[in-house]
């Protein structure tokens, strides 16, 4: 368990240390209001997905399309810390969820709960809060929270996010290290309220991110969630200037999954299939002035798919997880080519392009065996710069999926998002 060793002796160097530091962030806090932050995300999305005139969906229902409009909002209040050695604050939470557009045969898009009737729900809530406390620059944070680590990541994909209840503790004693610990015990789906959405049990997790320089990271973590899998993960970033518009950025991800306990595959599935298998994947992106060209190979070997979901929607840090497939079935080689585009350097800010093309072979699932699969994406944005309605964004994100060996479940599908977006600070 060599990341568990690594991340000890750095919290032990981190300890012995503190004491040299100038001024951590808890000496530098004004107070619990002093420091307070309230903030709401207005997000405005449709969503269509067409099975392309077959007359079944991904799961095998009957249902050829669906197509739905919803509207959400987003309430974060962040306190500040108490004054003193340790300081105390406490985090909250509340979302709720409109249906402007939707109907029983175009249900289950993933916006809102759908009843037994099969229609969704006109409106949704739900929220949660957290106590937080501070030792100089450590946090620890009990609760309902949001989280972004590579083996416990929640999803936003849709109209409200995924919520995670448990706890985490947050060290940056060291300049240029982070690390990471904790534990959770439930998951919200993104458009469910129940806080055990995905039936989890106990979640792990433990490692941290260390900056060698400005160019160059490196991570390193493990978790284990209960009766379902282990994971290591580790990645290496690396940037390299070229010029004042010039550069390269390599990212290298990998996972090592094997199964623990049960054995169990997703949240909802009571199936026992043990998986035991390594999914990495290897990108190079060169930019110059406007333009960014990338190119992406990524490949799972062992027993099984590249397994997530029970440990949050976002868990899958990959190059090739992108709009529509994972490209993570079992043996699966995939690669990919992007292009993006800034329109800042043509005097539009604000306003981005992206497109890529990726290629799966190879993929063995329950249904296929060498199975092949492509998508292509389209994404454009623009972010209003001034004005009263500063920062509202406009997206739209279209992707095409293809598979004549059903790898994803479903033979082809065109997706469509149409996303606004308006955050808005009030303290």
């Amino acid at each position: 368990m060599r990341v568990m060793k690594w991340s000890m002796i750095a919290l032990a160097v981190a300890a012995g240390t503190s004491q040299m530091a100038i001024a951590s962030s808890q000496d530098e806090s004004k107070g619990f209001l002093e420091d307070s932050k309230l903030n709401v995300k207005t997000r405005m999305l449709y969503f269509s997905r067409d099975f392309r005139n077959n007359d079944r969906d991904e799961d095998g229902n009957r249902q050829s399309r669906r197509e739905e409009t919803g509207l959400g909002f987003l309430g974060t209040y962040e306190s500040g810390f108490t004054q003193g050695t340790v300081g105390v604050g406490v985090d909250a939470i509340g979302m709720l969820g409109l249906k402007l557009d939707s109907g029983k045969g175009r249900s289950g898009t993933g916006l809102f709960p759908t009843g037994s009737d099969g229609r969704s729900q006109d409106d949704y809530s739900k929220g949660g809060a957290a106590a937080k406390f501070r030792i100089s620059d450590t946090v620890l944070k009990v609760g309902d929270q949001f989280t972004a680590l590579p083996v416990f990541a929640t999803d936003d994909s849709r109209l409200l996010p995924e919520i995670a209840q448990g706890a985490l503790l947050t060290s940056n004693e060291i300049k240029g290290l982070t690390v990471h610990a904790g534990r959770f015990t439930s998951l919200t789906a993104q458009e469910e309220t129940n806080r055990d959405s995905f039936r989890l049990k106990e979640a792990d997790v433990f490692g941290g991110t260390y900056a060698f320089t400005d160019s160059l990271s490196t991570s390193l973590y493990y978790s284990k969630v209960e009766d379902y899998w282990r994971k290591y993960y580790a990645n290496v970033n690396w940037a390299l200037p070229i010029s004042d518009k010039q550069g390269l950025v390599f990212d290298f991800n990998i996972y090592d999954t094997k199964s623990d306990g049960r054995g169990l595959v997703r949240a909802d599935k009571d199936g026992t299939t043990k998986l035991d298998n390594r999914a990495f994947s290897l990108s190079g992106a060169y930019n110059i002035g406007a333009h960014t060209f990338t190119l992406a190979y990524q490949r799972v070997t062992g027993d099984g798919q590249y397994g997530y979901g029970v440990d949050g929607g976002g868990t899958v840090f990959l190059a090739n997880s992108i709009a529509r497939s994972d490209f993570n079935a079992e043996d699966e080689k995939s690669w990919q080519a992007r292009y993006d585009l800034n329109f800042a350097e043509f005097g539009i800010p604000g306003l981005t392009f992206m497109t890529r093309y990726a290629r799966g072979t190879g993929a063995n699932t329950d249904v296929t065996n060498n199975g092949k699969e492509w998508e292509r994406d389209i994404d454009i944005k623009y972010v209003l710069q001034e004005g009263p309605a500063k920062d509202l964004s406009l997206r739209v994100r279209q992707a095409t999926y293809r598979s004549s060996d059903n790898v994803y479940g479903s033979p082809s599908l065109d997706e469509l998002r149409l996303i606004v977006e308006y955050p808005l600070s009030i303290l």
